[in-house]
């Protein structure tokens, strides 16, 4: 058995799409108004001073909090059908659909929120692992439960679920440092191959 693990950000995408999806929901004059408010978060983690989940939070609880989740996912659906096609690299899609028509099994793996990822994955036949979202109450919260799915969690989160050694071949493709671990356990690197 052969499984390819792909990252979504910069590499199946051409932009981060966490600000894709708050652009889409909630309009550009909104967004902006939010990154205004949100600045000394965003100078403290271009900084280093913050970590990547601290600031994920902050935004997704700035523009997502207590929105009712059951409307989240709605609007999630609604993203990956009406805007995230238009932001896919065709190269990419076209080595994951070269993948699948030689029967190997497509991952992607991505620090986004599943909520967001995985409706797109599904219409492509494609597993998702992601950033899980923390909901109480049936609202988002704009906390992520657990750990953002970046770096050494991404490596965590596909021994979770696959036993790597009853793969003959491994690919992995990514394009940043949050992938490097992940590209590690490959056979086959792919870095930056659609940008």
């Amino acid at each position: 058995m052969t499984i390819a693990l792909f990252d979504f950000d910069g590499t199946i995408t051409n932009r981060d799409t966490l600000w894709e999806i708050i652009r889409f929901h909630k309009g550009r004059a909104a967004m902006y108004a939010g990154i205004v408010q949100l600045l000394p978060a965003l100078v403290q983690f271009k900084l280093k001073l913050t970590t990547a989940q601290h600031i994920k939070e902050q935004v997704l609880g700035y523009f997502f909090g207590e929105m009712p989740a059951a409307d989240f996912t709605r609007y999630c659906e609604d993203f990956c059908a009406q805007r995230l096609p238009a932001i896919i690299r065709p190269e990419a899609l076209t080595a994951i659909r070269n993948h699948q028509q030689q029967g190997h099994h497509v991952v992607v793996v991505t620090a986004s929120a599943q909520d967001w990822v995985a409706p797109w994955c599904r219409s492509e036949n494609i597993i998702c692992l992601g950033t899980r979202l923390e909901i109480k109450n049936k609202s988002i919260t704009g906390k992520i439960r657990g750990i953002n799915c970046n770096g050494e969690e991404k490596v965590n989160r596909i021994r979770q679920a696959y036993h790597l050694e009853n793969f003959r071949e491994i690919y992995a493709y990514g394009d940043s440092k949050g992938d490097l671990p992940m590209l590690s356990l490959a056979h086959y690197v792919s870095y930056r191959a659609f940008s």
